[in-house]
Parts: C-alpha cells; sequence; structure tokens
C-alpha cells in the first residue's frame, strides 16, 4: 500500500477528491448514442463509399459527437443529418430512412450527388425539414414526399429535377416554404397549390413551367411568391390587394397579361414588386403611392401608359424601373 493510500481514512473528503483526479480514470461506461442509429449512421457512411466527410464517424466514439449527425439531448436518438459542402459522389443512401427520429434532413452543396431522393424518407415520419439543394439530383419530383405529413420546409432547390409538379405536394398542409426553384420544371402549376390552409412562402422560379396560374390562389394570401422566369401567362392581378399581407411578389420574365389599372389596392407590407419583361398593359395604379416600405420595384418591359403616379415611393426608382412600355411618362421618365 502506497503511502496516499494508507492514509485515505484520515484525509478530508475534499482532498481525497483531489488525489483521486491525479489518478487514471477507468473509461466512462455507455456512450450517449443510440446503438442503432450508430449502426445505421455506420451505413450510410458505408453506402456512400466511407468519404474523408465522415472522418470522425469512428466506431469506438460516441455518434453523438460525430460531424454533421446531432442527437436529440433527452432521448438521445438521430434527429440531425446537415450534410453542406461535402465533394463526395453518389446518390443518397436509402439507409438514410433508417433514421426514424430525424426531424431534419439537408444535403447541400454536395455537387457530385446524383439520383433521386429515395422513397425509403417517407420512413422519416418526424421529419419536419427536408432540404436537397444544389446538388446534381434529378429526375422527377417525387410525389411520395407528400407522404412527410409533418413537413414545414422542403427545398430541393438548384437541382436538375424536371417533369411536371406533383399535385400530391399541396397535401402537404404544414408547409411553412416550398422551393423548387431553379430547376427543369415543366407543365403547370399544381391546382391543389392553392388549397394550402395556409399560403406558404412559394419559390418556383427559373423553371420552365407554363399555362395559368390556379384561380384558387387569389383566396391565398402568400408572404413570399417569386414565379419569376418562366413561361407563365394570363391573369395575376388577383395576387393584389388591399386585404393582402404579402411582402415579395416576383412575376418577372413570363407572359402575363392583365390591365394593371384595374388593381386597387396593395399590401401594406410589401417590399419588393417586379413585374418586368411581361405583357401587362394600362395605367399604374394610383395605389402604388401608399406602399411605404418599397425597396424594389421594377415594371420595365411591359405596355403600361400613362403618367407615372406623383408620390410615395414610386419616384425614388430611377428610370430603368420604368423603361420599354408603350407610353410611360412623368418622372423620372420624360414629362408628358
Amino acid at each position: 500500500m502506497n503511502i496516499i493510500s494508507s492514509r485515505l481514512p484520515f484525509l478530508p473528503l475534499s482532498l481525497i477528491l483531489f488525489l483521486s483526479l491525479l489518478s487514471p480514470s477507468p473509461v466512462a461506461g455507455g456512450e450517449r448514442c443510440h446503438p442503432y442509429d450508430k449502426k445505421v449512421l455506420l451505413k450510410i457512411k458505408e453506402d456512400l463509399g466511407n468519404p474523408y466527410h465522415f472522418a470522425s464517424w469512428d466506431p469506438k466514439t460516441d455518434c453523438c459527437d460525430w460531424y454533421v449527425a446531432k442527437c436529440d439531448e433527452t432521448t438521445n436518438r438521430i434527429t440531425t443529418l446537415n450534410v453542406i459542402t461535402a465533394d463526395f459522389a453518389g446518390q443518397i443512401p436509402a439507409s438514410v430512412g433508417d433514421l426514424t427520429y430525424l426531424k431534419t434532413l439537408i444535403f447541400h452543396k454536395v455537387a457530385k450527388l446524383t439520383g433521386n431522393i429515395p422513397s425509403s424518407v417517407t420512413k422519416l415520419t418526424h421529419l419536419t425539414f427536408l432540404e436537397v439543394s444544389w446538388t446534381n439530383v434529378s429526375g422527377a419530383v417525387p410525389a411520395f414526399l407528400s407522404q412527410l405529413k409533418n413537413l414545414t420546409y422542403l427545398d430541393l432547390s438548384f437541382n436538375n429535377f424536371s417533369g411536371s409538379i406533383p399535385e400530391s405536394l399541396g397535401e402537404l398542409k404544414n408547409l411553412e416554404a416550398l422551393h423548387l426553384d431553379r430547376n427543369k420544371l415543366t407543365g403547370t402549376i399544381p391546382e391543389s397549390f392553392g388549397k394550402f390552409p395556409k399560403a406558404p412562402a412559394l419559390y418556383l422560379s427559373h423553371n420552365q413551367l407554363t399555362g395559368t396560374l390556379p384561380e384558387s390562389f387569389a383566396k391565398l394570401d402568400f408572404e413570399t411568391i417569386d414565379l419569376s422566369r418562366n413561361k407563365l401567362e394570363g391573369d395575376a392581378s388577383f395576387l393584389f390587394g388591399k386585404n393582402k399581407t404579402v411582402q415579395v411578389i416576383d412575376l418577372s420574365r413570363n407572359a402575363f397579361q392583365f390591365d394593371f389599372s384595374k388593381v386597387k389596392g396593395f399590401s401594406d407590407s410589401l417590399t419588393l414588386l417586379d413585374l418586368n419583361h411581361n405583357k401587362i398593359a394600362g395605367a399604374l395604379p394610383a395605389a402604388l403611392t401608399k406602399i411605404e416600405n418599397l425597396q424594389l420595384f421594377n415594371v420595365s418591359y411591359n405596355r403600361l401608359c400613362g403618367e407615372i403616379p406623383q408620390g410615395g415611393e414610386l419616384q425614388r426608382f430611377n428610370k430603368y424601373a420604368y423603361l420599354h412600355n408603350k407610353c410611360l411618362c412623368g418622372p423620372p421618365l420624360p414629362a408628358c
């Protein structure tokens, strides 16, 4: 027996604890991560070819401490898989669907990610946030995503998705934001998108969508609606209204055609209104002068006519916001 241990019974408790810190301690028993989730994560790593991005995924360590994975502090189940800016090739593994407690799944800026979204994600019934963006994932937007009833955020932007938008996405009643922009989507905007209980922020820009807007959009109050750079046509005037609370409307570079002068009111919250490169006729409504927080405004390349209303924010924008119309005049354009 050494000197310290022989005298322990006579030492104060605080000193005993201090001395114990100086001695080698045994490995802490048990890790936080659930063994099933750990097994699934290792399968995901294997399915992706064991890329360096997942180098910290060591079977000998606690998977709650692994890079891009996050455990719930109470249940210790994996709830987040957040893969951002990774340089590995492959497809989203079907094994992702076995992380059944996932709430957030993100693949963002993984340029060599190809294939499509596996149907196994429908097993992720707790999922609220799904993002697959800035990748080379392609094929049709999966209709089975409508089975993820708890989704509040769906972002499939900046990919190579093609074909039409599934009607079934309109069944996602809890959506707060839907990003399908910057793909190669064709066809019309689904009629079901006009039946959301609460309109999500809707981003459909930079596709090849055709046809008219669903008439049911008139009943919705979007916070943001970006339909720019498509081939949409017809009347879009019902997106405006004094009773709306919309903040961003971007309809630029389409073929919308309606009489703008018939619009009698605008949302007080409107900060961006971009209508450039359409076939919109009539005069600019005087109600535009009552919008107090307009930060961006562009009606160039249309068929508008008459004097630009005086007051409000309209004269703050330069001539390029008004150029190439049939006969618009008045500041900041030449006098009528």
